[in-house]
This record gives C-alpha cells, structure tokens and sequence, in this order.
C-alpha cells in the first residue's frame, strides 16, 4: 500500500489530529502497520477505522481493510469530502492489489479530482499512479503515459516518487525501451531507500530480474536461443524479416502485419519461417497448421486457398512460393528470417502470463484484463488447473486463481497490449 499517511479527523482539519492518529499516520507511510495498529486500536472514530483499514491492508487482510475503510466512509459523513476521497483511494488500491479490475474506476477519478481541488496534491497523485497502474495492467500503454505525465514526481515523498519510477519502469518494459527502465528503476531504488521501506525495495528487486530472465527464443535456420527483454528489443529494430509468435503478428523495419484473429494463416507463416530457407512439405503444412494427422484432397484443397490469403496479407512484406514438394516464405528485402516464439509454448499462455505477477485473480477480472468472456477465461483457467499449472482458492464469487509455480522466464510478452513496432 502507498498510503501517504493523511486521512483526516472528519472535519477536512489535519493540523487538528490528535497526537495517536498522526503517529499512527506517520508509522503507515514508513510501511509499519503493527506500530499503527498498536496506537489505534482501542479507537472507533471515523480516523482511527481508516488508518486501521490500511494497516490491516498491509498486512494482507484485504477483505477486512476494506471493510474498516467502508466503516470509516461512513463514519466520516458527507461534510467530510476529503477523507471520505482518501478512504477511496485506499479501497482502490486494495481492490487493484486483489486484482478486483471491475472496481468503479470512476469513483477513483472523482476522489482524485477532490483531493485536487482541495490541495492535497500527494494524495491526488497517489490516485494518479493507482489509476496508471490500473491501465497497464490491461495493456492500455498510451492512457497510462498520459496518467503519468501529469505528476510531477519531485513534489512527491520518497515512497511516492519509488513508486511512480516503479510504474514507469512497467510501461517502458511493455513498451520494450530497457534502457529507460533501467534508468527508471535505478531512480526507484535511490528513492526507496530515502524511505526506507523494505517492501518498497523488494518490489524494485522483483523489477529488476525481469531484464535478466529469458523473455522469448529465437528459432532462426533451426537454430534456438533463448532472448533477454534486451535481446528482443535489438532483434525488432534490425533488418530482420519477424515472425512474432508472442503477438501473432508479422513486422519488417515498421511495417506490421497482425495475424491474431487468423490463427490458421500465422500459423502458416510460423511453420515457414522455422523452416527458413528451405521449403515446407504440403503434408507438413497440412497437419501443423489444421491440426489433423490425416491428409487428403479436401486438405490439400484447403491449403491452397490458405496460401492464397496468406500471400494476400503479406504481400508488403513477402512471396509465398510454390515449390515441387510445398510452399516457401520469400522476404521481400530482408535476409534473415526469425521466429521469436515464447519462452514456453503453453496453451493459454496468455492467462499464465497475467497469473505469473503472484496475485490471486478471479476469472472475471482475467476476462476484463484479456478482453474476452469470462467463460472463455474459464475455459483456460480449467485447461491449466488440468495439468496443476494454476490453482483455485475458495468458492463461488470469491473464488481465486493463482500460477501453480512461477516459471522461471518472464512472461512480459504475453500480457495484453501492443507490442512495439520497433
């Protein structure tokens, strides 16, 4: 929790709070929720239940944090629009830490707007950073650098200002500039420490690894090897024809071709561009790309309207040929094909990609993130509890899903968004 250690006495009065609720405060920002709750919790005003609803947040008691929140809500009354704002955002973030993504983000763009208008500026910009990260997290990279763009982050204090690095870090990684997150994160940790909150720190660790684990493979004339974040960032600004199976798209220089909702034609192009230079048997291409073990006239009939729409697409990049026993991809001007596949070709690679943060997830907000039905997401969630790559967590609406094990690669390509066009 980012909490900046204000709430309020109910009267919008901060010089006012008596000496426990300050401490209290003051002790929450440093990330100690147990001192707080040892100085407030034989007390019932309105302050006293939000402070108590924050420590209990960072302690990881969600459902009961927002309980106490609610309670203060109530308890402060409708005079007392800025704490009642800065309850709103303290629900917020325990709704976007317990991945409720179906939180009304509305309410939280009208705390930030009152807190705005009454000069609490940290507290605005907390709001800022919950709502940037809340747009990251379904892809949405252009809304989040506007959020972003309007804080100005050396008004904040440390732990606000680690964080804000932290969530441009995020964007920069989706957008695949390593540089700017390193520069980001070496910010970030300056920052932390300034405040020195451990979680803060172990936070900016877990950023870190993510430059060092493998974030794809290469497969270029039958050859694989694994790529950092780096890696990809320097294949997709070179002179390389790409296969992108991350993204199921096709890219030269800046010319892109999207395949994501023709999944026969990608995989075609994939099938060709591993088997780069040399040419694709039809029978190959016929039980690879339909998915069958059995050949006859109505595949091969098949295949050759497949092709026709395949060098239909991608006639701005390549030639599909025909060869005496198959088809071969011919790049227009590029001289080397690559396929960057994922670290791990697992169905439903997507959904394992958001599961990978550690988070439990319910299927209704992996369908709100993904941009598909819930009973979709389910259909995945089933197919990977199958194989014990995830797990459920209790019943009904409060039913969770969590990675069975964290892979050890990063899965920064998977998740929802653009990729970059290089």
């Amino acid at each position: 929790m980012g909490y900046s250690g204000r709430i309020g006495n109910g009267h919008d009065d901060d010089t006012a709070m008596d000496a426990l609720i300050a401490a209290a405060g003051r002790a929450l920002a440093k990330g100690d929720p147990l001192d707080a709750l040892n100085r407030i919790a034989l007390r019932e005003d309105a302050s006293a239940l939000a402070l108590r609803g924050i420590a209990l947040a960072q302690l990881g008691d969600l459902a009961l944090a927002r309980e106490r929140l609610r309670d203060a809500t109530r308890a402060f009354g409708s005079r007392a629009v800025v704490a009642r704002a800065r309850c709103v955002v303290a629900e917020a973030e325990i709704a976007l830490v317990s991945r409720d993504l179906g939180w009304s983000a509305p309410a939280l763009g009208d705390a930030r707007t009152t807190l705005e208008a009454h000069g609490d500026l940290v507290n605005a910009s907390h709001a800022r950073h919950l709502e940037a990260r809340h747009l990251l997290l379904r892809g949405r990279l252009d809304a989040a650098d506007q959020m972003l763009a309007a804080i100005d982050p050396a008004a904040l204090p440390p732990a606000l200002r680690a964080a804000h690095e932290l969530v441009l870090a995020g964007v920069a990684t989706r957008r695949l500039k390593t540089g700017r997150v390193h520069a980001a994160l070496a910010r970030a940790e300056q920052a932390a420490r300034a405040a020195g909150i451990p979680a803060l720190l172990a936070e900016i660790e877990a950023a870190t690894r993510v430059l060092h684990t493998p974030a794809a493979r290469q497969m270029t004339r039958g050859n694989e090897r694994p790529l950092l974040l780096a890696d990809v960032e320097a294949l997709l600004a070179s002179q390389a024809f790409v296969v992108d199976a991350c993204r199921h798209v096709v890219r030269h220089t800046d010319t892109l071709v999207s395949l994501t909702r023709r999944p026969v034609l990608f995989a075609l192009v994939r099938i060709l561009g591993e088997a780069w230079p040399v040419d694709v048997p039809r029978e190959t291409l016929i039980k690879r790309a339909f998915r069958t073990r059995y050949v006859d006239e109505t595949h091969r009939a098949r295949l050759r309207v497949e092709i026709g729409r395949l060098r239909t697409v991608l006639r701005s990049l390549a030639s599909v040929n025909a060869t005496r026993r198959g088809f071969s991809l011919v790049p227009d001007d590029a001289h080397e094909v690559v396929v960057l596949a994922p670290p791990d070709d697992t169905p439903h690679a997507d959904v394992l990609a958001l599961l990978a943060d550690g988070e439990a997830w319910s299927s209704s907000a992996l369908a709100f993130a993904l941009g598909v039905s819930q009973r979709t997401a389910q259909r995945s969630l089933d197919a990977l509890a199958t194989t014990g790559k995830v797990q459920a967590y209790g019943r009904g609406r409060a039913r969770r899903w969590m990675a069975g094990t964290i892979p050890g690669f990063t899965t920064t390509l998977l998740l929802p968004g653009p990729l970059p066009s290089g």
